[in-house]
């Protein structure tokens, strides 16, 4: 493969994310940083790609001096009242991510959904849509040359790190990031 074609490619890919991302509402973005100020702890979930962008996601607002946890590892304890509940899901459908919606309901948590999904039968407290192409290629998602689900899962991460950049501006927390970051690599 040439430099040229490499560059390319990388071209394509940072145009559709650009166009994906330039369609999420302001209003769904503000309802999350507002929401994240607002928890007493916030608890991340995700699966497969989507849960990896979730950890870096859950990585970063501990950076940021939240109480953040993430679903399916050992030491998250147990949700509650007043807790938030942030999941990342580009189909928005699976089992498992329904009992979690759920359960987090149930203990009086806020839940939200970031997803790809215009309609779902899931009823989170909240919902971010980021309408890119998912592994499924439903109709009316957009064209992409990413294989799968990648085009959501890099929209997402760029996503939520400008959310991150967000909240660090309005919290003054960056002198405090270098404190946080792991010491023990």
């Amino acid at each position: 493969m040439t430099v040229l074609m490499m560059k390319k490619l990388l071209e394509a890919v940072l145009q559709e994310d650009s166009l994906v991302l330039s369609q999420v509402s302001s209003g769904e973005t503000d309802d999350l940083v507002n929401k994240i100020n607002e928890a007493k702890r916030i608890f991340v979930y995700g699966e497969g790609r989507s849960g990896l962008m979730g950890k870096a996601f859950a990585m970063r607002l501990m950076h940021c001096g939240y109480e953040v946890y993430v679903i399916g590892e050992t030491i998250t304890p147990s949700i509650g009242k007043d807790d938030f509940f942030v999941a990342i899901s580009a189909s928005g459908t699976s089992n498992s991510l329904a009992n979690h919606i759920s359960k987090a309901k149930e203990k009086r948590a806020f839940t939200f959904l970031v997803t790809a999904s215009k309609e779902n039968q899931l009823s989170p407290d909240g919902k971010l849509l980021v309408p890119a192409a998912t592994k499924n290629r439903r109709q009316g998602e957009p064209q992409t040359i990413q294989p799968l689900g990648s085009q959501f899962d890099q929209s997402v991460h760029l996503l939520l790190d400008a959310i991150i950049i967000a909240l660090l501006e309005e919290n003054d927390h960056n002198a405090d990031l270098q404190k946080r970051h792991a010491n023990l690599e």
